[in-house]
C-alpha cells in the first residue's frame, strides 16, 4: 500500500509539486493552466433504462454486487461512471485506476480525446511530425500536464509499471517505441488526471456513483472510446442480473 507521501512523491516526479486539499473533491496540482475542451456528448435515448438498470443491479444481492464495492479498487481496474452521474467531468467516463493506496486514488479517463494533435502539443520531438495521434483528457486536474500511457514488451528504466505490460512513462519512452516501434507496443497521451482523497471514491461508490470493472476487461489502447462506456456498462454482470429478476 502506498501512503499520502508515497502518492504525492510518485505525482511529484511525473507531475510536479501537488497540493492536497480536504475541502475539494479532487487532488489539485498547484500548477494552473488553461483546459483543454473535453469531447463529451450526451446520448439520452435510452438513459432512463440505463439509469434503472444501475439501480438494478446495485440494489440486488448477486455476483454483481462486488464490483459496486469498493473492496474492488485496486491499480489497474476500470471505474465506470454510473448513468445518473451528472458530473460534467466524468459523465459517461470510463477510467483506468494508475494508483490507489492509503494516499488516494489516482486515473486517467480513457474515453475523452481531443482535437489536439500530439504533434502540436511535443514539438520538441520531431518523430511526432506527420503523425495523427491525438491528445485524451484525462481528466480534471492538472489538464496542462501530460501523462503518458504505455503498453510495452517489458520493463523499461523509465516506465512505472501499472499492471500486466500496461505502464506510465516519461517522453523517452515515447522516443523509443516511435522510433523503435514493436507491432505490440503502442501508447496514448492524456492532459491532466482525476484524484481522489483518501476515502472519497470508496464513499462516491457507496453512493452508487461508480461500479468496477476487473484488469483486462477490455485492450484499452485498440478500444473504441466512442463506445467504451457503452460498453462497459453491459459487461458490469448485466446480463446476469436481468436473468435473476
Amino acid at each position: 500500500m502506498v501512503n499520502l507521501i508515497g502518492v504525492g512523491h510518485y505525482l511529484h516526479g511525473l507531475y510536479g509539486p501537488i497540493a492536497f486539499t480536504r475541502e475539494k473533491r479532487y487532488l489539485w496540482l498547484s500548477e494552473r493552466g488553461d483546459n483543454l475542451p473535453l469531447v463529451a456528448t450526451k446520448r439520452w435515448l435510452g438513459k432512463v433504462f440505463l439509469v434503472g438498470l444501475w439501480v438494478l443491479l446495485v440494489a440486488r444481492p448477486t455476483p454483481a454486487q462486488h464490483e459496486f464495492s469498493p473492496s474492488s479498487l485496486e491499480k489497474g481496474v476500470l471505474l465506470v461512471a454510473s448513468p445518473s452521474l451528472d458530473d460534467p467531468n466524468f459523465h459517461q467516463s470510463v477510467l483506468l485506476i494508475i494508483e490507489h493506496g492509503r494516499g488516494g486514488t489516482v486515473g486517467l479517463i480513457l474515453n475523452r480525446p481531443t482535437d489536439v494533435l500530439l504533434s502540436d502539443v511535443l514539438q520538441d520531438l520531431p518523430m511526432l511530425k506527420r503523425t495523427t495521434h491525438r491528445l485524451f483528457a484525462g481528466g480534471p486536474v492538472g489538464r496542462t500536464q501530460m501523462v503518458l500511457l504505455f503498453r510495452l514488451e517489458g520493463p523499461y528504466p523509465d516506465a512505472r509499471l501499472i499492471f500486466s505490460r500496461i505502464y506510465v512513462g516519461t517522453p523517452r519512452v515515447l522516443e523509443r517505441i516511435i522510433t523503435q516501434p514493436k507491432p505490440t507496443e503502442t501508447f496514448r497521451a492524456f492532459a491532466g488526471f482525476a484524484g481522489w482523497a483518501p476515502g472519497q471514491l470508496e464513499h462516491e461508490m457507496l453512493e452508487g456513483a461508480w461500479g468496477v470493472l476487473p484488469k483486462h476487461s477490455f485492450d484499452i489502447f485498440d478500444k473504441d472510446p466512442a463506445t467504451l462506456w457503452s460498453d462497459s456498462i453491459a459487461r458490469l454482470q448485466a446480463p446476469r442480473t436481468i436473468s435473476n429478476h
